[in-house]
C-alpha cells in the first residue's frame, strides 16, 4: 500500500497515510465549500490507523453532519489547513482525509463525486456521482 507524506501549508504539521487505491473523492457539500473556500473538496476514505502525525498536532472542533452526527474536524491550529475529518456516521474507524494536502496528488485519478446535488451549475461531471454519498 503506497504511503504519502502531507504537510499543512505552515509547515507545522506533518503526517503520512497509506491510500490503498490512491484517488480523489471531490465533496460538492456546502459545509466543504464554506471550509475551504472552493467549489468542492478532495479526499480520501481511509481506516485511522492509516494516518500517522509526525510533526506537530491538529486541534479539533465539531459540527453536526447532514446525517445528524458529530463531524470532528482536525486541523492545523497556526494555518488552519483542515487535514483530515472524522464523519462518526461511518463508524470509529474511518476518515476522511484531504488528498489536496498530500504530495504527489495532482496525479491521483477523480475516483467518485458525492453531494452532486450541490455542484455548482457550470461545474462538469468528471466521476461517478452520487446525489448525497453512496449507499451503505
Amino acid at each position: 500500500m503506497p504511503d504519502f507524506n502531507g504537510r499543512c501549508h505552515c509547515g507545522q504539521i506533518e503526517w503520512s497515510v497509506q491510500i490503498d487505491k490512491p484517488g480523489h473523492i471531490f465533496c460538492h457539500c456546502d459545509a466543504c465549500k464554506v471550509l475551504s473556500g472552493g467549489e468542492f473538496t478532495q479526499n480520501a476514505l481511509i481506516p485511522k490507523s492509516n494516518l500517522h502525525v509526525t510533526k506537530g498536532d491538529f486541534k479539533c472542533y465539531d459540527y453536526q453532519g447532514d446525517s445528524g452526527h458529530p463531524v470532528h474536524c482536525y486541523y492545523c491550529a497556526n494555518c488552519t489547513s483542515h487535514a483530515y475529518h472524522h464523519q462518526t456516521v461511518m463508524g470509529p474507524d474511518t476518515i476522511l482525509v484531504r488528498t489536496s494536502l498530500l504530495e504527489g496528488s495532482k496525479d491521483f485519478p477523480v475516483a467518485l463525486e458525492v453531494y452532486g446535488k450541490n455542484r455548482l451549475t457550470w461545474q462538469p461531471e468528471l466521476a461517478e456521482t452520487f446525489e448525497t454519498v453512496p449507499p451503505s
